[in-house]
């Protein structure tokens, strides 16, 4: 835990700076002043899983990490956000589709790399209306055949689409 919260240094409440101490099971920054202790938010990542005559809807990542790479439609949850609208909000932006949530898929627990999601939650959902176009943080958006899959990015993905 260390690791990623090591840029904390200084109280938010008091601006003492925090040392760190063992607090409900791990290391934290604490404000030996205030009493301040500071826990993770963990990101949260939604995801759409769109099937149409047996193919599914992917998108090439035109940023690191993974760039070239093929992955669902997602992004990050904003705080305040419902995750379901973050997931079509997101399609919308990285596709040009609109779409509707149907169901949700599967929670998959696990962060990728250092700026990754600690949770995605995938959700499959059905096309409204738009056309397709790559925009966004995605440079191509496609369908595939699943049997034809290009290289995946991200181990939710793999997951979603072979297990």
């Amino acid at each position: 835990m260390a690791i990623r919260d090591s840029h904390i240094k200084f109280c938010p409440r008091c601006a003492a700076e925090v040392a760190r101490q063992e607090k409900f099971g791990g290391v934290r920054p604490v404000c030996p002043q205030c009493g301040w202790i500071y826990f993770i938010d963990p990101k949260v990542a939604a995801a759409t899983l769109i099937e149409v005559d047996g193919r599914v809807l992917l998108v090439r990542r035109a940023n690191e990490p993974f760039r070239g790479l093929w992955t669902l439609p997602a992004g990050f949850v904003n705080g305040g956000e419902d995750p379901a609208e973050a997931a079509m909000r997101e399609c919308l932006e990285e596709t040009g589709l609109s779409v509707r949530i149907t169901r949700v898929l599967d929670v998959i627990a696990g962060q990728e790399h250092e700026r990754g999601a600690d949770f995605i939650i995938v959700y499959h959902a059905e096309v409204v209306s738009g056309e397709l176009c790559a925009a966004d943080d995605a440079d191509a958006a496609e369908w595939f055949a699943r049997d034809q899959l290009p290289p995946l990015a991200f181990k939710a993905t793999q997951k979603i689409l072979l297990e």
